[in-house]
């Protein structure tokens, strides 16, 4: 709005009878408006941005935001996910995870069976802590107290990453992202199920390459979720008629309209949200036996474990 403002400001000062104070006087603002405008306009071809904002008026090629998905060895987003040689991967993304409402099978984590988990969309804050513990040896009549080493640990993470809803696709994926994450806090309990009063599952944690997250082992001890008053509410359905194939683009599942009749159960997901996650590394007495101090310094423990070219079986130490 401003740009054609200036721009439409610039023509008009500069194309009507005047006389010479006038004339003065629209020459500099022309002069100042076209200033405007040549800087703004450099600042949008600088960024890669044509002028005008219909297709091909000005040679403009509108895009459309998505998320996308990439290959192991180039993709740093920060993930949560579930081992890819775990059991309970039928568990949460197989065909046990479908449930029947309103007669119509469905499933509600469906969107994140490609990534064995969550994928943060937008980049997050990621607070690391980690800490040696040392014990004060107090002494009498000593200026300077002796510190004794107790041990080391790497303290919980804080991950706080904004969820981003476009559409009903994207909202698909929030709700899953919440349904998963309220999952993996909680325990097996209850009914039939031989895994009962297993505590929850053990995940892995990815994220900025191979030495700053790679596959550590990690639980959920807390999240919490930001359902913001001052923004749009998207629907969404978890049903066969909505998730049909994935979209060649996008990789996630082609979601339908849903109407005023329709018996598929729906949900209401924000147009933008705040997701904080805590998360705590854990490592077995197994793993840790395995430790090497040379071996850490040096990087090599990074992913310790894998075996052939599958890249996600290791463990890796930080």
């Amino acid at each position: 709005m401003p740009i054609n403002i200036v721009y439409y400001t610039t023509i008009f000062m500069t194309t009507q009878p005047q006389s010479p104070n006038e004339k003065t006087l629209g020459k500099a603002v022309g002069q100042a408006a076209s200033n405007v405008f040549n800087r703004t306009l450099g600042r949008l071809f600088g960024a890669g941005l044509n002028k005008g904002a219909a297709k091909g008026k000005f040679g403009g090629n509108p895009n459309t935001a998505r998320w996308t998905t990439r290959s192991g060895s180039t993709d740093w987003r920060v993930k949560i996910t579930i081992p890819s040689q775990s059991d309970l991967l039928a568990d949460f993304f197989g065909d046990a995870s479908n449930k029947e409402a309103n007669g119509v099978s469905y499933k509600v984590m469906q969107p994140l069976a490609k990534t064995n988990g969550v994928i943060f969309p937008i980049t997050p804050s990621v607070i690391i802590q980690h800490t040696a513990n040392y014990s004060q040896l107090a002494t009498a009549h000593a200026n300077y107290p002796y510190y004794a080493y107790q041990n080391s640990e790497p303290a919980n993470m804080t991950i706080v990453g904004e969820f981003p809803v476009q559409n009903q696709s994207d909202a698909a994926h929030w709700v899953a992202t919440i349904h998963f994450l309220r999952a993996v806090t909680k325990m097996f309990f209850g009914g039939e199920d031989p895994t009962r009063g297993n505590p929850p599952p053990i995940l892995k944690l990815n994220g900025y390459g191979n030495h700053v997250f790679k596959n550590i082992p990690v639980i959920v001890t807390n999240f919490t979720c930001e359902l913001r008053a001052d923004v749009d509410y998207i629907a969404t359905s978890q049903g066969p008629k909505l998730t049909n194939a994935p979209d060649a683009v996008t990789g996630f599942q082609n979601q339908g309209s849903i109407g005023p009749n329709s018996n598929i159960p729906e949900t209401w997901a924000p147009s933008l949200s705040t997701i904080t996650v805590q998360l705590q590394p854990v490592y077995s007495r197994d793993t840790v036996k395995n430790f090497s101090m040379k071996k850490f310094v040096s990087g090599e423990l990074h992913n310790f474990g894998q075996t052939g070219k599958n890249a996600d079986d290791g463990v890796g130490f930080i």
